[in-house]
């Protein structure tokens, strides 16, 4: 038995917060909206390269779920300079974190519902 890469990861949310979290992942982290299944409760598949890597749940006005000890979910991405240009310009508040001794730039901000992303750039390229 092997474990690879992570497939997805689902966002359970109240109705009337699904449509920030889908305008935050398409508008702020360019994914698109894809397929998805017929399932009893409206919500959103998030696609990176013909992969559903988000999906939104809404699953009625409830109080917040717990995530537990989960602290954040990080994407890869490119193209630095852009991504602080972009989230200046649409006024969302981030976090830079350069990891020291590897070529590698975090880039942490939080997502409607207040979980924490993280989106790391490599430097090598």
């Amino acid at each position: 038995m092997t474990v690879g890469i992570l497939n997805h990861y689902t966002i359970r949310c109240s109705e009337s917060g699904l449509e920030p979290l889908m305008l935050f992942y398409t508008q702020v982290l360019g994914l698109t909206v894809g397929a998805r299944p017929k399932i009893p409760a409206p919500g959103y598949w998030l696609y990176s390269n013909g992969q559903a890597i988000v999906h939104l749940y809404a699953i009625g006005e409830t109080k917040e779920i717990s995530t537990g000890p989960l602290d954040h979910i990080a994407f890869s991405a490119s193209d630095l300079d852009q991504m602080r240009k972009s989230l200046t310009t649409m006024g969302i508040p981030y976090e830079e974190a350069p990891v020291p001794d590897w070529p590698l730039h975090q880039v942490f901000l939080h997502d409607p519902a207040g979980l924490k992303v993280e989106l790391t750039f490599s430097l090598d390229k």
